[in-house]
């Protein structure tokens, strides 16, 4: 998550800043980060969001948007690269919308891990229905944490059984 939170640094939103970073077998194949596409103008650029400006709540009026969102972004690199996404694992700093989770769930991604929350519940609806699980970063983190806690206890009984068995 932390490489996702750095790759939000380079978003070129003014409404929101995002990154997403995609991992199959423990390595990074793709990070993304919210802003225009390649050769367009960026919000940064022209000084203000079109739907800000026209008074879009958060998660409304998308296809206003000039910004292609993290995640998508970061699909899209594998994309281009010819790289899988299937049974890939994403971290995104923000929960995705519900196009960016018909992309996940389309191109194979199996888990989502974000953070904070997004005005749409539908996303999560259809991950859950495509049997991708998802959760939130925190969730996650504690989940870590008990696999670990338990990965401790089982080398530590073992290690006892090692020193009972080799005692002299």
């Amino acid at each position: 998550m932390k490489i996702a939170e750095d790759s939000k640094v380079r978003s070129t939103c003014l409404s929101r800043q995002v990154g997403a970073v995609i991992i199959r077998d423990k390595q990074i194949i793709a990070t993304g980060y919210n802003g225009a596409p390649a050769g367009a103008i960026h919000c940064t650029d022209i000084g203000y969001c079109i739907r800000k400006k026209k008074g879009y709540a958060s998660g409304q009026g998308l296809e206003l948007c000039r910004a292609g969102h993290a995640e998508a972004n970061a699909i899209d690199q594998c994309a281009r690269r010819g790289a899988s996404c299937e049974g890939a694992t994403l971290y995104v700093t923000t929960q995705p919308c519900v196009f960016c989770c018909i992309h996940i769930i389309q191109t194979g991604i199996k888990k989502v891990i974000f953070k904070g929350e997004y005005p749409t519940g539908l996303g999560l609806e259809l991950l859950n229905e495509s049997g991708v699980e998802y959760m939130k970063y925190e969730d996650a983190l504690a989940e870590e944490q008990r696999l670990a806690d338990e990965k401790h206890e089982k080398e530590m009984e073992r290690v006892r059984e090692f020193i009972e068995k080799n005692e002299v």
